[in-house]
């Protein structure tokens, strides 16, 4: 993981982690700094999901590592594969009730520590797995944010109940031929 500072964007980290009491994360800063623009902020200033959420840099750590799969020499000297880690359960934007849902559709995705981890190594440009990451993060929170509908129980009908008792007494009888054949010795 490199150390990089930016203006700005380092002490909003850094007050964050200190209000969560995480004094040993404070040393480790995030990678997606190392792709800071001409102003010192970040590419990527804030990733919007919808109307009322949006993710701030700050919030987001990536790792490059290097990729497998197909890319000649390059696959062995470039670190293009991208982790890209959230930490959604200290997340101020995000309300509970959606974290309690990306929790669950995150699946193995979300680690013990409260992060969604989204590895990306499908294209040979970082730049690209970055994008394509980000994607794939505002997608599954997208996701998160719907209220799924509430099943309502409703009794069966009197025909569905006769269909459903007439069906089990024919296969019933088609079972009951099946058994030996009693002869007429």
């Amino acid at each position: 993981m490199a150390v990089v500072a930016a203006c700005g964007t380092l002490s909003r980290r850094r007050a964050f982690l200190l209000q969560q009491g995480c004094r040993g994360a404070l040393r480790r800063l995030p990678v997606s700094l190392a792709g800071a623009g001409p102003s010192g902020g970040s590419f990527f200033a804030k990733m919007k999901i919808n109307d009322q959420i949006e993710i701030a840099d700050w919030e987001l750590t990536e790792q490059f590592v290097r990729a497998s799969g197909p890319g000649g020499q390059n696959v062995n000297k470039v670190s293009t594969a991208v982790e890209l880690r959230f930490w959604a359960e200290t997340s101020p934007n995000l309300p509970d009730p959606v974290k309690r849902r990306l929790k669950r559709l995150a699946g193995q995705r979300w680690t013990s520590d409260g992060a969604v981890v989204i590895f990306v190594q499908d294209t040979r440009s970082q730049a690209r797995n970055r994008e394509l990451a980000r994607e794939r993060l505002a997608d599954l929170i997208r996701q998160a944010t719907f209220v799924p509908k509430r099943r309502v129980p409703t009794k069966p009908t009197k025909g569905s109940v006769r269909r459903r008792l007439t069906a089990k007494k024919v296969r019933g009888s088609v079972k009951a031929l099946r058994g030996k054949v009693e002869g007429e010795d």
